[in-house]
């Protein structure tokens, strides 16, 4: 399967698919791979991988019980105006999952910037230990966007270590979903995406002590 940058996913076809400070802290510059499966009408189930870079920086130590944050500011994309001769008219309905660090409890969160993203602004909510970054769209083809900046106001716990990490273990158990529709000859086409860090790096780790 061929790794593709995320202004620039492959096709589904015949349709088309479209494919997150106490001391100096820690910083990693990472470029997340998503293995991700479109449920295109008609033609089924199709295969894509997409990047996404991101700059996620932690402090590299934290007391045993102290406030600290984690901040995940991602790059901007593109999404292609056609695939595959298809016209792009938008992707929507995005779900990022942050799952909250082992070691740590979640306090609250701040998102700042981003752009292209549509009217209705991005919101977060934590469930069982999962955040979950989610905003309705649309983004049109051809357009530029960049999802905003997120600080996790987090709590130390009282040893070992707190490493960040997306969601997302399968296409059953995806860490990132959206939609994608496009312009066929048949006419217009939607597919739900469900996509999972493969493989999902450690971002940061920070050291309780």
């Amino acid at each position: 399967m061929k790794a593709l940058h995320f202004s620039r996913l492959a096709a589904l076809t015949a349709a088309a698919v479209l494919p997150i400070a106490l001391a100096a802290p820690a910083s990693a510059a990472t470029s997340v791979t998503f293995d991700c499966q479109a449920n295109a009408p008609i033609v089924g189930p199709q295969k894509v991988a997409l990047n996404q870079d991101a700059d996620v920086t932690a402090p590299p130590t934290v007391a045993p019980g102290a406030a600290f944050d984690v901040v995940i500011d991602p790059a901007p994309n593109t999404v292609p105006g056609t695939v595959s001769g298809n016209k792009v008219k938008n992707i929507n309905t995005f779900a990022l999952k942050i799952p909250i660090p082992a070691n740590s409890s979640y306090v609250g969160a701040d998102l700042t910037g981003g752009s292209g993203l549509g009217s209705t602004p991005p919101t977060i909510s934590v469930a069982n230990g999962v955040a979950t970054l989610s905003f309705p769209g649309p983004i049109a083809g051809g357009a530029t966007f960049e999802l905003p900046t997120v600080t996790a106001h987090l709590t130390a716990g009282q040893s070992g270590t707190i490493q960040t990490k997306l969601g997302g273990t399968s296409y059953s158990d995806p860490g990132l979903t959206f939609k994608a529709v496009a312009s066929t000859i048949i006419g217009d086409l939607t597919a739900p995406t469900a996509c999972f860090p493969n493989p999902s790096p450690v971002f940061t780790t920070t050291t309780i002590g």
